[in-house]
């Protein structure tokens, strides 16, 4: 492995359409162990593409991801590399509208051995480091916008992983929630020294990252 760094692209493309569309044309990067980094650019640069591919969500059409220097084709079952490595949250939140608060952060703890008093304890000390201990009980529909990114948040450390992965997650929050979503970021990262990659495309979220990426066209122009 490079040493200090937990993800790699190298020569990363993604096409679609039998090589009509190409979202990705070449990606080289290296995201370090506990970076808190950002990845910008307009619609149709390629961010949410490049984000996948990071999570094993997608493969590419040549090149690879490496995490901690193996290759995600070759090294992982991409399940399992999803479930313990990698937490991931939405634009959507994609939180499961008939359970409530509490049941919807234990659902990435089934498959993992853990007891249901231990999921529920671990479901509620996650909502208690997001602020949503009050929320327990509630539904989904019955929450804010701002109140369900930080659920989705708690559930994306269900099963406490190495790297956090948010494709525009505060795509769907006002000003105000935005920053309270960003900054509860921050304090995760500090606290479990986690390495965070935010897609967005708001210039005062990328600003926010200690270092942002640039794409445009499918290729890394900046950081």
């Amino acid at each position: 492995m490079t040493d200090g760094l937990v993800l790699e692209a190298r020569s990363l493309k993604r096409e679609y359409d039998q090589g009509r569309i190409q979202a990705l044309r070449g990606v080289d990067l290296g995201i370090a162990r506990g970076e808190f980094v950002t990845i910008s650019g307009p619609s149709g640069s390629g961010k949410s593409t490049l984000l996948q591919l990071l999570g094993g969500l997608d493969q590419p059409s040549s090149g690879e991801v490496l995490y901690r220097g193996s290759s995600l084709a070759g090294s992982f079952d991409l399940d399992t590399y999803r479930s313990r490595h990698v937490g991931f949250i939405f634009q959507a939140f994609y939180l499961l509208p008939a359970l409530r608060v509490l049941d919807n952060v234990q659902i990435p703890m089934l498959e993992g051995g853990r007891g249901g008093r231990e999921r529920r304890q671990r479901a509620e000390a996650l909502l208690e480091e997001v602020g949503m201990t009050h929320r327990l009980r509630q539904y989904p529909n019955q929450l804010s916008a701002g109140e369900r990114q930080r659920v989705a948040i708690a559930r994306s450390l269900a099963n406490d992983p190495e790297i956090l992965l948010g494709d525009e997650p505060t795509g769907n929050l006002d000003s105000e929630n935005s920053a309270k979503v960003m900054a509860l970021l921050a304090g995760i990262q500090s606290r479990r020294n986690m390495t965070i990659v935010l897609v967005t495309h708001e210039a005062d979220i990328a600003r926010m990252g200690r270092r942002n990426i640039h794409l445009r066209d499918g290729r890394v122009v900046e950081g």
